[in-house]
């Protein structure tokens, strides 16, 4: 299973320098947003964090977050 997270790409395209600005736009703690923004744990967010966080960036979750399933070789 491989995650892409794309938090980093859309805070350069909205011109979101920082975490702390980060912080102050979704109200979500720094602790969650670093876990995003540092690509640790990632699986470890809350889906309400992850909600959050598109509704106050205006994007889909499925541009925060790319999914792309393992092949499998045995089919």
């Amino acid at each position: 299973m491989a995650i892409t997270n794309n938090l980093r790409i859309i805070m350069a395209k909205k011109k979101i320098d920082s975490v702390s600005e980060l912080m102050l736009i979704t109200h979500l703690s720094r602790n969650a947003l670093n876990k995003l923004y540092h690509d640790e744990d990632i699986d470890t967010v809350k889906l309400g964090t992850l909600i959050k966080l598109c509704d106050s960036l205006n994007v889909p979750l499925s541009e925060l977050l790319e999914y792309t399933p393992e092949e499998n070789s045995t089919h």
